[in-house]
């Protein structure tokens, strides 16, 4: 069993349980990915696993329509 890796994301846009809901859809069908955790107060997203790749992470989240915050 390999070294799990956990990412932290700033989602923005999402407004809802739904938009939780389909953040959560999009990145957990990621290669790699074991777990994910949406925040929808904070806009935090916490994506756990194996090789994530930050750049599909960014991919998915916008295929479920919203977009990853600019690095401060």
């Amino acid at each position: 069993m390999g070294d799990s890796e956990q990412h932290t994301f700033s989602v923005t846009g999402m407004t809802c349980a739904h938009c939780v809901a389909a953040v959560n859809a999009e990145v957990g069908e990621l290669p790699g990915v074991s777990g994910v955790n949406v925040d929808l107060d904070s806009g935090a997203l916490l994506v756990s696993g194996e090789r994530v790749d930050d750049e599909a992470v960014r991919a998915a989240v916008e295929a479920a329509g919203y977009s990853l915050a600019a690095d401060a």
